[in-house]
Order: structure tokens, then C-alpha cells, then sequence
């Protein structure tokens, strides 16, 4: 698979439960040369784990057959590779499952997988581990494109490695071509999310079309052989692309200026954007640097047992209510003797005086429980909450009748030598390539923070207004930790933005942040800012630690908060 000027990549999932008509919508409405399907993450990785103890020939993503099955005929027809991690912690078992229904709809296709990211064997004897796999790059993905495949599965890759390996196979990248490398790296990323590109889930959502963001088409890039690429969509299609929408997904679940793969590491602050027309953005300046020697491994684990109540305060005295639905609660816990290890309270004051609405009226005490034991999470909690029915506060009623409790999962990310990771493409004919480790590598360092632009000139008077006027923001979750992205929509907007806020402000803007470790990290060319805020998320979104368990809406919160904003900056 080598030759042309520009490679088309599409992608048509973005997560296990994406839009299941997308990848026909991506075969029928305009040309592609390869279609990516990504439907792994950290949370996913734990659901597969859990469905291989039940049935070991199974652990990969069973919605990407049935998507296939109606669609593999066209996409040989149009000449169309498919690249997707679909193959979860089973790849072979997905690859085989494609040849068996390729053969069951008569449509004869080259299959091949890439295997080596499985790492149980290496952590079989610690407690709890129900998935231990690698982080693999493209040369895998690469190889089996290579050697003629037309579906290629593989397991735990990078998300952007779906691209960047196809992009390698087509133009005959070497691994030492960083700066190209690099750049379909950054297009990868973009794509990897679906429609988080084209206007999904877009901070100023609102200034784009209300009908074209009903349904956004999924994305596609345009990658050139010397890495750049252009960021568009199918025409006629909804969503937007826009340098906004584009900026908001390259600070998706990233961190510093180095954003590092198992292949190459990408300069973030190098990347330059520019709209090319209507819904195309152009990606160049990328420059890419060796990967660091080290692969990250994702484990996910089996924590315990949790359980929750969500009791609603209606009217007056909502603090004096919560108090007493609390002490009764750790009174009954004290008096079964069987305290959950871990008790946690939160308040919502989401009532509203005077309201013309009860559910306005109306605040929401949440009870998180959590045990080694299921019996501590079970009835202990759900019949000490049940019998405050009639003997608690004035209107008692819960959200939903608790339950026994269900177990909940931990994540945590550890790192290995690349050279002691198996990476190893299986080829259609059914021969094995073993893919050698990156011959250069560089340890991860990051960068000293960049001068900042020159302050914002003004005349001294400001308004009190939601930071959202002025900035977007994206945020998202990496483990148990956090990240919010924030962009500025105008070099004003930025001169102003980089000095106000800082991690110390936006502490102050978050209050839930106050004790927690930020880390900025400032990206001129992007006019961003992105924080990484360590520990929000507790053990990560199996242990389901806050109310919003992957961080989706805190850059939402971030927006929603007032300071003095310039008034030059209408």
C-alpha cells in the first residue's frame, strides 16, 4: 500500500456505542481511501475484561461485526481499507469472526490483526488485575496494510496510531521520519474522537447552524506525504469544521507542548492551523521528535463493591434537612456495625427559592458507599435509607429505590520498556512479523514554559462576566486525573487569557481543585491553555469518584464561572 499524493482517512467511531450508521455514512457519502474505527477506552477496557471472564473467545467489540455486516461489500467494492481497535483484548478472535462472516456474505477480503499489547502474563500475580495491555504505535498496523490487507484489527494501539500506521504504509515512512510521523500523529488525534471535530460537543456550539449540528458528519483527513493534512468532512454532510473545532480536539485529553506516542513524540506547539476553505482546516509546521524508550500500560482492576441514594430536599431549611438525612444514615451504619470503608456526601444545591417548578424546588444529597465487601455496600445502605421513609424529613423521597450495590473498576498506568513488548502483525496469509522496537528514542522531558504574549492594552474598566464569553474549553479524563483545554478566539482574547489565568486562578474558579496538584501548560500557536488537574477523578471513571466521572463537563463549569473581564473584549 504505497503511492498518491494525498491520503484520504476517514474515522467512523469515536467510542464503543458510537453512531452505529456511521460507517456506511462514511462508504456512501463521498471517497475514502481507509476508514478507522476507534472504540477503545480506559472505562471500555474493563467492560471487555468483564466479558471475557464470562466467555474467553469474546473480549473484543461485537457492535463492529454487526456494522461490517451490511457494509464489507461496499467498502471492497470502493477499494476502502478498514483499520479499527475493535479487536479489544482479542484480536485474533475478531479477526478470525471477520473471515467467518466475510465467508458467510460472500465477500472474499484479506484480513490480518497485530497482537503483543496483551500483558497479562506479567501481571498474573497482582491482586485484582483483570486487563493489562501496552500501548502498541502503527508499525504493526503498517505492516499488515503493507503486506495487502483490506481489515486490519488490532487491540490496544494508540487511538491516533490508527492513522498514523496507515499514513506510514502508504508513503513508505521510515520510524526516524518524526516530523511526518508527527503530523499524522496530530491528524490521528483529531479524528479519533469522531465528531468532536466537526461541531460535537463544541463549546460555541451556538454559532453554528442548529440544523447541520443535529446530525455532524464523522470526519476525515486529508494527509499529505510530507505529514501535513487538511481536517474536513464528506460534503453535504453536518457539523462544522472549523479552526475552533479543530483546536478543541487537539486539547482533548492531552497535556504538555510534548505529546508523546510509542512511535514518535508530537510538538504540540508547533502545530499551526489554518481554515482552507469552507469545513477544511490545514495542519503543517508539526515537528516530531523520537518516542521516549518506554511504553505506557493501562491496568484495569477490580476495586470492590459500590452503592448509591440519591435523596431530594425540597423547599426551606435544605442544609438543616441534609444534616439530619446524614446523621441518620451514620447512626444506622453504627448500628449494624458495618460501616462502609469508604462514606462520601455531596450536597447539590440545584433548588431554586420560591420556584414555580418542584424539581426547582428541590436539592439533591447524594450517598456514595464503596467496600471490599458487597454485603457492606448492600442492604446495610439500602435498608437504612428505605426505613427513613416516614420518620425522616418533611417530603423524604429518593431518585430511584437503591439496589445491592454492583462492583466498580480501578485504572491505573504503569510503563515498560518498549523493547520488552512484543509488537507483531499477524499478515492475511497468516505469517508473523515481529516489529522492532524505535532504534532512537529520547526520554520525556517537558518544556519551559514559553514567554507569554504581551499583557492586554486597555483602559482599566471591566465587566463582571462567565470566562465563556471570551474562551472555549474542552475537557476530559486520563486516569484519575483531568484536563481542561482553553482557547481564546482572538490574539486580545489570549493576551488576556494567558495572564489571568493561571493554575492558582483557576483553582480559585474551581473550587473542587482547591487541594489538588495543576499543571499549566501554555500553547502560543494554539493560543491555549491546557490543565492537567491530578486526582480529580479518583481511581479513574470505573470507580465512578464524582458526579461527572470523566471530566466531560468541568471545562463547561470553567466557562460558567464569572471574573472581571476587559470590557474591550466584547
Amino acid at each position: 500500500m504505497t503511492g498518491g499524493d494525498v491520503l484520504r482517512v476517514g474515522n467512523a467511531s469515536g467510542f464503543y456505542g458510537d453512531r452505529f450508521d456511521a460507517v456506511r455514512e462514511m462508504l456512501t457519502d463521498g471517497p475514502l481511501d481507509v476508514l478507522t474505527g476507534d472504540y477503545l477506552a480506559e472505562l471500555t477496557m474493563l467492560i471487555l475484561g468483564r466479558d471475557r471472564l464470562k466467555d474467553p473467545t469474546r473480549g473484543y467489540a461485537k457492535t463492529f461485526l454487526r456494522q461490517l455486516e451490511d457494509t464489507l461489500g461496499l467498502a471492497v467494492e470502493r477499494g476502502v481499507r478498514i483499520v479499527t481497535n475493535a479487536g479489544g483484548l482479542n484480536p485474533a478472535g475478531l479477526a478470525e469472526a471477520v473471515r467467518e462472516l466475510a465467508e458467510r456474505v460472500g465477500v472474499p477480503v484479506r484480513v490480518a490483526h497485530v497482537e503483543g499489547d496483551d500483558l497479562m502474563a506479567r501481571y498474573a500475580g497482582r491482586a485484582g488485575v483483570l486487563t493489562a495491555n501496552a500501548y502498541l504505535g502503527g508499525a504493526g498496523i503498517a505492516a499488515c496494510l503493507r503486506a495487502g490487507a483490506e481489515v486490519v484489527v488490532t487491540g490496544r494501539v494508540t487511538d491516533a496510531a490508527l492513522v498514523s500506521g496507515a499514513a506510514s504504509a502508504h508513503f513508505g515512512w521510515a520510524p526516524t521520519d518524526h516530523d511526518r510521523l508527527a503530523g499524522a500523529v496530530v491528524a490521528g488525534h483529531v479524528l479519533e474522537c469522531g465528531t468532536q471535530a466537526t461541531g460535537g460537543n463544541y463549546a460555541f456550539f451556538a454559532a453554528h447552524d442548529a440544523d447541520a449540528l443535529r446530525h455532524p458528519g464523522f470526519p476525515l483527513a486529508e494527509i499529505a506525504a510530507d505529514g501535513s493534512s487538511v481536517i474536513t468532512k464528506h460534503p453535504g454532510t453536518g457539523g462544522a469544521v472549523t479552526v475552533g473545532t479543530v483546536t478543541a480536539q487537539l486539547l482533548y485529553e492531552t497535556a504538555g507542548a510534548r505529546y508523546a506516542g510509542p512511535d514518535v513524540t508530537a510538538r504540540l506547539d508547533t502545530v499551526r492551523l489554518t481554515q482552507d476553505g469552507t469545513d477544511r482546516v490545514h495542519i503543517d509546521g508539526v515537528r516530531g521528535e523520537a518516542p521516549p524508550p518506554t511504553l505506557k500500560v493501562g491496568l484495569t482492576r477490580l476495586g470492590g463493591w459500590r452503592n448509591a441514594v440519591t435523596f431530594v430536599l425540597t423547599g426551606l431549611d435544605i442544609e438543616a434537612k441534609a444534616a439530619l438525612v446524614r446523621e441518620q444514615m451514620e447512626a444506622a451504619f453504627d448500628a449494624a456495625k458495618r460501616r462502609p470503608a469508604g462514606v462520601e456526601w455531596t450536597l447539590a444545591r440545584t433548588d431554586h427559592p420560591d420556584a414555580a417548578v418542584q424539581e426547582e424546588a428541590s436539592a439533591l444529597l447524594r450517598l456514595v458507599v464503596r467496600d471490599a465487601d458487597q454485603d457492606a455496600v448492600g442492604r446495610v445502605v439500602s435498608g437504612a435509607a428505605v426505613e427513613l421513609a416516614l420518620g425522616s424529613i418533611p417530603g423524604f423521597h429518593v431518585t430511584a429505590p437503591p439496589g445491592k450495590g454492583e462492583p466498580y473498576g480501578v485504572f491505573e498506568a504503569e510503563y515498560v520498556a518498549a523493547a520488552d513488548v512484543p509488537h507483531t502483525a499477524v499478515l492475511p496469509d497468516g505469517s508473523r512479523t515481529e516489529l522492532p522496537p524505535p532504534v532512537e528514542t529520547r526520554e520525556l522531558t517537558p518544556l519551559a514554559e514559553p514567554p507569554p504574549p504581551e499583557p492586554l492594552a486597555h483602559d482599566g474598566r471591566t465587566r463582571r462576566a462567565p470566562l465563556g464569553l471570551v474562551a472555549g474549553a474542552r475537557s476530559g479524563d486520563k486516569g484519575g486525573s483531568a484536563n481542561v483545554g482553553v482557547w481564546a478566539r482572538t490574539d486580545a482574547a489570549w493576551r488576556w487569557l494567558a495572564h489571568e489565568l493561571t493554575a492558582d486562578r483557576l483553582r480559585e474558579l474551581l473550587p473542587e481543585t482547591a487541594d489538588l496538584p495543576v499543571t499549566r501548560h501554555v500553547l502560543p500557536n494554539l493560543r491555549s491553555l491546557n490543565f492537567v488537574i491530578d486526582g480529580l477523578l479518583g481511581a479513574g471513571v470505573a470507580a465512578q469518584a464524582r458526579f461527572d466521572p470523566q471530566a466531560k463537563a468541568v471545562g463547561e463549569w470553567l466557562r460558567a464561572r464569572h471574573l472581571d473581564i476587559p470590557e474591550v473584549l466584547r
